[in-house]
């Protein structure tokens, strides 16, 4: 998707464009993010003395920490019970991370250790307890967390369109195809990001996609978008038409109608949902029309007692963390009561 979205539609922004605004983060698109790429040098994720794994719980805390410093108001949703239609891609994802392990630890016999880590980072798995653990740490630095009726990235845009957010964050772009005003992508204060094989790291801006940019420059409306994605492949029917890209995707739309487009390549379609089905997936997604986000007050005991008393994080590390981000919170407080005055 990325290949074809104009250029007009993105746009490069700081964290500090999001100072008081609601963002409603894709949780587990988050999360898996961390498992991947907080590691050792080997590939083997962070843990504590028990062997439990750590790495998301290291990223949610640093990475929310420095927004909340930056006076993001971050919600995280979390995925819901999947939508039938997605079975098939679980089932893949499973067979990539089992194929993964087997070629990682094939690189650590033979000492290719940069082999491993790539392999690695395919291999995350996120457990019940991993989830529950993590929401409890989102909210004890007072970040709301809500369980999605389906697709946390549907439930994300949804809150989006209804102004119960102001961003929809992701790295995936089906948060356009759920129709979300404004995708952000590269959600951080800190932007750099290991090349994959190589021990180099590159600035990778934080951006804004405007939905209704994209669907003014490409020509098409919020339905072919959609027919767009299905083509090229979604959660829903991974892979979409063989030897149809994005660039051939849009010029079958742009010539004719959604049904004429799927019509050109019934012959190749494989998925065992139909193309009505899977429209409808993204038109009008399984959500909670109930959940808003509610933010409260940090408790940095319950921090303190998740990552130290835990797992080991270093006291010193965390405390440090959580007093200057008090401090900022009251400075901020006393800043507001002042604006009172002018």
């Amino acid at each position: 998707m990325r290949e074809i979205i104009p250029q007009e539609a993105v746009r490069a922004c700081s964290i500090d464009e999001f100072a008081g605004k609601i963002v409603a983060v894709d949780a587990f698109n988050a999360i898996y993010q961390f498992l991947s790429t907080i590691r050792q040098a080997d590939g083997t994720p962070l843990m504590d003395s028990a062997g439990r794994v750590t790495s998301h719980l290291s990223g949610i805390f640093s990475r929310n920490c420095r927004l909340l410093e930056a006076r993001v108001r971050v919600a995280y949703v979390f995925d819901g019970k999947p939508p039938a239609g997605k079975k098939e891609t679980i089932m893949k994802r499973e067979e990539t991370k089992r194929a993964a392990e087997e070629k990682y630890e094939e690189a650590l016999e033979e000492g290719d250790i940069e082999s491993a880590r790539k392999y690695a980072q395919a291999t995350s798995r996120l457990t019940t307890e991993m989830v529950a653990e993590a929401k409890a740490l989102l909210r004890s630095l007072g970040i709301p967390t809500i369980d999605a009726a389906a697709e946390g990235e549907a439930q994300a845009a949804w809150m989006c369109r209804e102004g119960r957010a102001d961003y929809a964050a992701s790295q995936d772009y089906d948060s356009l195809l759920f129709g979300s005003p404004a995708l952000v992508r590269n959600l951080g204060v800190t932007n750099k990001r290991k090349i994959p094989g190589k021990s180099l790291h590159v600035e990778v801006p934080t951006e804004i996609i405007d939905l209704r940019a994209v669907l003014s420059g490409l020509g098409i409306t919020q339905d072919k978008l959609i027919a767009l994605g299905i083509l090229v492949g979604t959660d829903y029917n991974p892979g979409g038409i063989r030897g149809i890209g994005p660039k051939k995707a849009l010029a079958l739309l742009r010539k004719g109608s959604v049904n004429e487009a799927f019509e050109s390549v019934s012959e190749r379609w494989t998925a065992g949902a139909t193309p009505g089905e899977l429209m409808e997936l993204f038109r009008k997604p399984a959500v909670d029309e109930k959940a808003r986000p509610e933010f409260g007050e940090p408790d940095p005991g319950k921090a303190m007692e998740i990552l130290c008393e835990k797992h080991q994080f270093s006291r010193e590390r965390i405390g440090g963390t959580l007093k200057a981000l008090e401090e900022r919170r009251k400075e901020a407080g006393r800043q507001k009561d002042l604006s009172g005055w002018v």
